[in-house]
């Protein structure tokens, strides 16, 4: 394992090793590309990445700025355009995981891209960039995952605006609004890694991250956990994963 790595490069490589190969898989900016390249370069070689914009398996030699930045494009193996992405192959169910980032999640696994309320007591709001192509990947992708920082603020009971929907309400109630049901979610943080697998769909802890606690997590969390009593520890990178992301995937340092 590697002797010493940043937060940014476990979430990374966390995420990249639950890609699988020959997975379609459309990305958000940031994180999400990172370890998407990672999996490609490691032990995912035929995963196919999709940019919302139309770009598909780029070999790119720098990160962009945004997806629109032709340096996220170089070397791709085909280029449509928004409808091509997110008509012809998203939405035909050809997109086996969604890989978005988000602002704010609740306990169903509902995300928040589009603004936060100043606080409890105000009626204040933030704006943001809002959805994009998030909410469409959302509701027809097979699986689900984002990544973000992990903080009270951010895992709430309620979001403050759904702008891409998780299970909704909670066990099926996203299958009864007509939507596919999708085969899990996943939410990497800077802590630990979260999934749903109950009936009810609630946040639930997977794995803690090396040298963090049940009571960090529990301390950084808005909303009450399901955690279980022997919680596994997430694995650490490997020299050679971090290697690729500072040398080859991500050597500008934009995102890691």
């Amino acid at each position: 394992m590697a002797e010493k790595y940043t937060t940014n490069e476990l979430m990374a490589v966390t995420a990249s090793r639950l890609l699988r190969d020959s997975d379609n898989i459309v990305v958000g900016l940031g994180l999400p590309q990172i370890a998407a390249q990672l999996a490609k370069t490691t032990h995912a070689p035929n995963l196919n990445i999709v940019y919302e914009i139309g770009s598909i398996n780029p070999d790119a030699i720098e990160m962009g700025v945004g997806i629109a930045d032709p340096r996220l494009w170089y070397q791709s193996q085909y280029f449509t355009s928004f409808v091509g992405t997110m008509g012809h192959v998203l939405q035909k169910g050809m997109i086996d995981v969604g890989f978005l980032g988000a602002l704010q999640v609740d306990k169903h696994g509902n995300l928040n891209s589009t603004h936060l309320k100043t606080s409890k007591t105000s009626t204040g709001i933030r704006h943001f960039n809002g959805s994009g192509g998030a909410a469409d990947m959302a509701c027809f992708s097979k699986r689900i995952m984002a990544v973000m920082k992990h903080d009270k603020r951010k895992f709430v009971d309620k979001v403050d605006f759904l702008t891409s929907v998780g299970y909704l309400d909670g066990s099926d109630s996203r299958s009864r609004e007509g939507l596919p049901m999708c085969e899990y979610i996943k939410i990497i943080t800077n802590l630990c890694v979260f999934g749903f697998d109950n009936e009810e769909r609630v946040l639930a802890v997977e794995t803690l991250h090396p040298g963090i606690s049940v009571q960090e997590v529990i301390d950084n969390t808005g909303i009450e956990l399901s955690i279980p009593e022997a919680v596994k520890r997430t694995d650490e990178p490997t020299e050679e994963e971090i290697s690729l992301l500072r040398n080859q995937i991500d050597p500008l340092k934009m995102f890691i």
